[in-house]
């Protein structure tokens, strides 16, 4: 498939821009400010938020080869990737955290991948947080490429065809049903997906300026374009700006809830002159600040637009909830009729309301709310 043959807004038909909804609320209200909610959620049912404006970007770098990324076992990443391999049909492989997951049975998120093709590649949680040293790196890589083309020589010979996002790039077969493989950190072999001309992967696990790194497969599965966790890098945060530019002009003040980082890289750069970003961490360890300044280094060439982060609102780490932040978004639920999802955009909305509290924002401003994510379910 050549890039000019992806067209992806042909093909996803997203709704941009994204709605933006007033809500009256006297949280707000009582501080004299103005809160908008920035409904990324609607961009498209399968591939919505920010995770079109980051892996969009990618997609058109892949045009249509074997895409390869990373997340945990809920991975909202993995997931909105998995669903475009299957609208685009393409072939995608998700390296997962964890592999003690590899002999349960898999839960919603994950089984929603494999429903959508995706072939998961469980690692051991060390390997995981080794992923950006080029060697181990290296062997997962080999690893997954290994157990793709032995999945693909075996669905050759049983004859099997499960779609063409299952395919071989050069043979029209698909795989059998297992879409899961257990790797370790030691996996011995011949080559498998070196970093491409950006050099390698960054302690961000991103790859060079030019976008994430691809190579060629051991045994013939031809290239492989890598993806890091969460979606974030150059290409991603330059999708981003995106969201600045549809929001400049309307308000004062943009928050966002961010893990990886490229949602606010991206969106402090396309904002312009007068206007801010505020991300709200949900993972704990302080570490993303420098995470967005890499990656505006590398999308951008250095310090863009004025942005910040308030740590405090992470409730406990990823994916964690505590009962004052389910009643809360129970809450916020009922008075607005919007379902608030809570690994990430419950934490952002209880964030801004104690900054509203505190005297954050002048009597005047306008927030802008961005959410990323759909229903309290964390889809």
């Amino acid at each position: 498939m050549t890039r000019e043959a992806f067209d992806l807004t042909s093909a996803l038909r997203p709704r941009l821009p994204s709605p933006l909804q007033p809500v009256e609320d006297e949280r707000f209200a009582r501080h004299g400010v103005r809160l908008l909610l920035k409904r990324d959620d609607l961009i498209h049912p399968d591939i919505p938020g920010n995770k079109w404006r980051k892996l969009v970007p990618n997609l058109h770098a892949a045009a249509g080869r074997p895409l390869l990324t990373f997340g945990g076992a809920y991975s909202n990443h993995l997931r909105a990737t998995a669903a475009a391999g299957r609208l685009l049909g393409f072939t995608t492989i998700g390296i997962v955290r964890g592999d003690e997951l590899a002999s349960r049975p898999l839960n919603p998120s994950l089984s929603r991948c494999a429903a959508d093709g995706m072939h998961l590649h469980f690692v051991d949680r060390a390997a995981y947080r080794g992923k950006d040293d080029p060697e181990v790196r290296e062997r997962i890589l080999t690893a997954a490429a290994q157990a793709l083309e032995q999945r693909w020589a075996r669905g050759a010979a049983d004859g099997g065809d499960r779609g063409p996002q299952d395919r071989h790039p050069s043979a029209p077969v698909g795989p059998p049903p297992d879409h899961a493989h257990r790797a370790g950190p030691t996996t011995d072999g011949a080559r498998g997906c070196p970093q491409g001309p950006g050099g390698p992967a960054h302690g961000s696990g991103r790859g060079g300026p030019g976008g994430p790194a691809h190579g060629s497969g051991q045994g013939g599965t031809g290239d492989i374009y890598v993806v890091p966790e969460g979606g974030s890098n150059a290409l991603a945060a330059h999708g981003c700006t995106a969201l600045g530019h549809e929001l400049r002009d309307v308000t004062d003040v943009v928050a966002v809830a961010c893990g990886t980082g490229g949602t606010v890289a991206g969106l402090a750069a396309g904002l312009g002159p007068g206007r801010r970003a505020i991300g709200f961490p949900v993972l704990k360890g302080g570490f993303l600040g420098d995470s967005i300044r890499t990656l505006q280094l590398e999308a951008f060439g250095g310090p863009v637009g004025d942005w910040s982060l308030d740590g405090r609102f992470h409730f406990g780490g990823y994916a964690r909830t505590t009962p004052r932040l389910d009643a809360f978004a129970a809450d916020f639920e009922a008075r607005h009729g919007l379902p608030v999802e809570r690994v990430y955009v419950a934490k952002m909305l209880y964030g801004l309301t104690v900054l509203a509290a505190e005297g954050a924002f002048p009597p005047g401003t306008t927030v802008a709310a961005v959410i990323t994510g759909q229903g309290a379910s964390s889809r």
